[in-house]
């Protein structure tokens, strides 16, 4: 085995956008005296669907409340909290890495074009992805296995070439779905996750590097 490509997943992983949506999401239902548990909002982290806040908050409340209205109040208040949001500690060390292997560079996200470009150019780092697959791509995103296996066809490498930077299980399941490789970084919303999945866990990619993540998956498989 010798991995030629990794791909990484986009919102909670390059950035901690994940934080930013939970809390923007919950000053909304404090705004109508409700709190919403973490549990119940991560289910739709990595994905699209699952949870429907709006739904919900009509339930909780008995009142009839404005969904297009909810939605535009989200999106600004999570938008206004992205703008003090950096990158992840490590990730800028694991692009050079990457680049420096001469590794293919790739990105699979459930979220549309549109944010993820935005995100990227200003951090900085759009050029070093070759390849973005979004939601604007497939008919269903994480954690069905389309956008993953779309990202590795146009890096013109094999799934067990790959290795899939992900920060929820529901990006994970995708990524092993595909056949890649699944190294898990989980963020403060989804570190209570259950990775059983993943082939290696850290808290972030300071701590290790791609040089000892594929000596690892080497030796595991020797092992077998």
């Amino acid at each position: 085995m010798a991995l030629k490509a990794v791909v990484f997943d986009f919102d909670g992983t390059l950035m901690d956008t994940e934080s930013s949506a939970y809390e923007s999401i919950n000053s909304i239902y404090a705004d109508h005296g409700q709190e919403l548990a973490l549990e119940t909002w991560a289910v739709c982290i990595g994905t699209i669907g699952g949870f429907d806040p709006h739904a919900d908050l009509q339930t909780r409340t008995g009142k009839t409340l404005d969904k297009d209205g909810l939605h535009k109040m989200f999106r600004t208040r999570h938008v206004e909290r992205l703008q003090s949001v950096s990158l992840r500690l490590g990730v800028l060390d694991r692009l050079e890495e990457a680049r420096s292997l001469g590794w293919k560079i790739g990105l699979a996200s459930s979220s549309d074009l549109a944010w993820i470009e935005g995100h990227l150019r200003r951090q900085g780092i759009r050029d070093y992805f070759e390849v973005i697959r979004s939601s604007d791509d497939v008919k269903r995103v994480k954690p069905d296995p389309e956008l993953y296996i779309r990202a590795v066809e146009a890096l013109g490498v094999k799934p067990e070439e790959a290795l899939a930077i992900e920060d929820s299980v529901n990006g994970l399941r995708a990524a092993k779905a595909a056949g890649l490789w699944g190294l898990a970084v989980p963020n403060p919303v989804t570190k209570q996750m259950d990775f059983v999945q993943a082939d290696i866990l850290v808290s972030d990619l300071d701590q290790t590097t791609f040089a000892q993540v594929e000596a690892e998956l080497q030796a595991r498989i020797v092992q077998k």
